[in-house]
């Protein structure tokens, strides 16, 4: 497998953005290895939040609540995603699939970090891929906070927002990362912060990741990630694990994907679900401070055993 890896002088000067790399080694599935990038913050002996970002963007996205959670006294772990932020990029879009994504996160995080009473923070791609390595690894997880994402199977048609999403992500001559995260958000971005989401793609060859993503999301019943996001719904409708949905209210993409975590969850029933008002897609950049405080309070409000 054939691996791209983004310069370091890319990552150079982020606007509120200091915070030190770390790195593992997970096996790419195909004879090779593939450097996984992830932020380590926080007490090494607090509770463990995993902060799991979406496309097209990385662990920067979530600098504006990693402080909180942190003073908080949790440990915050932020991984990039194989093909995004400082993590190696597969060359070619066959290479990603969401069954390797989901290895691929699961041995970085649970063989090589060895993550323990996890409580997951999944968004976007992020929850496709934490709820998956959360569902398939139970006895390592504490809570699950589901944040604008799902586990779609393919048995429900998707919405129009997200077909045309998709048909943009292979259509488009251009794929302006930095520009796709500041319009799913409501505020409007900073220059240097756009720029800090275009980082680390130099050229559009570091892309195929991001191109790819919106295609492996399950829109039929016969995806080839169906039956393994069907065998974790089985497995989230007997968690009995707090489980706390936290969705914005100006999503187009996900707009009503809370219900079904609600609803057929047990570790969901009477938990104080939270709508995030005057957020977009991206929460995480809108209003995120006011996520790490609802992720602080279910910590709190659930302590281990």
């Amino acid at each position: 497998m054939q691996t791209l890896r983004t310069p370091d002088d890319r990552f150079a000067g982020l606007p509120d953005f200091d915070f030190a790399p770390h790195y593992v080694e997970v096996d790419d599935g195909a004879g090779g290895r593939l450097r996984v990038h992830h932020l380590d913050e926080g007490p090494p002996g607090g509770e463990v939040v995993l902060l799991m970002h979406g496309e097209p963007s990385w662990c920067f996205l979530y600098r504006h609540m990693i402080p909180v959670l942190v003073a908080a006294g949790l440990r915050c772990v932020a991984p990039d995603l194989v093909g995004f932020g400082r993590s190696d990029k597969p060359a070619e879009r066959s290479d990603y699939t969401y069954a390797r994504h989901v290895e691929w996160m699961r041995a970085a995080l649970l063989d090589r970090l060895d993550l323990r009473d996890v409580t997951l923070v999944g968004q976007d791609w992020g929850g496709l891929v934490g709820l998956r390595v959360a569902a398939e690894n139970p006895d390592r997880f504490a809570r699950i906070v589901v944040a604008n994402t799902g586990l779609p199977t393919g048995d429900r048609a998707p919405t129009d927002a997200f077909l045309a999403w998709q048909r943009f992500s292979q259509e488009a001559d251009d794929f302006p990362v930095g520009g796709i995260v500041n319009g799913g958000c409501t505020t409007d971005l900073a220059p240097e912060v756009i720029a800090a989401y275009d980082a680390p793609f130099p050229d559009d060859s570091y892309k195929a990741g991001a191109r790819t993503f919106p295609t492996l999301v399950p829109t039929s019943p016969d995806d080839p990630a169906a039956d393994a996001n069907r065998a974790a719904w089985a497995i989230l409708e007997r968690w009995d694990k707090p489980l706390l949905t936290a969705f914005s209210d100006q999503d187009p993409i996900t707009r009503g994907g809370a219900r079904p975590f609600e609803k057929l969850v047990p570790g969901a029933q009477g938990r104080p679900h939270a709508t995030i008002a005057g957020a977009g897609h991206f929460l995480q950049e809108d209003r995120g401070p006011e996520l790490a405080n609802v992720i602080v309070a279910l910590v709190e409000a659930t302590p281990p055993g």
